[in-house]
């Protein structure tokens, strides 16, 4: 399998997999209450009208930063495009995947639906989904990727000296 369908095939996976738990979400009135399904996690219905943590909310309105989030898509998509390494291709995969189904919600909603929501004691992160974690899984596999390549550049000079 070629990078470029695999990053297809994770960016599929990461949309499909995120509209589907989020079309449960939305079905299901207990969540409209908090239900608690471990110590540590509980799932509650959300609307997140900004980025990230709900950053932004109120300030930009929601088909700006729908506008913003598709450049992004587009700069990511062209990466994908040309990129080597399969590791590469999975992570801009997964943003991309992440960051569409979040559109989407904007675009249908106008806000991005919520709904997990981790806490310890009673601090609890803001609430998120499964887009969410694409994005940072993708992002997190980013780095791990330029890191690998910064030694590999490292190890070919050492060696050529």
């Amino acid at each position: 399998m070629s990078g470029r369908a695999l990053g297809l095939g994770c960016a599929v996976a990461a949309f499909a997999f995120d509209q589907g738990t989020k079309a449960l979400a939305l079905r299901s009135a207990t969540l409209a209450e908090s239900v608690e399904v471990l110590p540590i996690l509980n799932l509650v219905l959300v609307r997140n009208r900004g980025i990230s943590f709900g950053m932004l909310g109120g300030v930009m309105p929601w088909w700006a930063l729908t506008v913003v989030s598709l450049a992004i898509v587009a700069v990511l998509a062209a990466w994908l495009w040309r990129a080597q390494s399969r590791v590469l291709s999975v992570a801009l995969g997964l943003v991309i995947g992440g960051a569409l189904s979040n559109v989407l919600d904007r675009v249908r909603h106008g806000a991005v639906t919520d709904f997990l929501d981790f806490h310890f004691a009673t601090y609890h992160w803001p609430a998120f989904n499964l887009a969410d974690m694409a994005i940072v899984a993708g992002a997190a596999l980013l780095l791990l990727d330029g890191l690998r390549g910064q030694k590999r550049e490292a190890a070919i000079t050492t060696q050529s000296t």
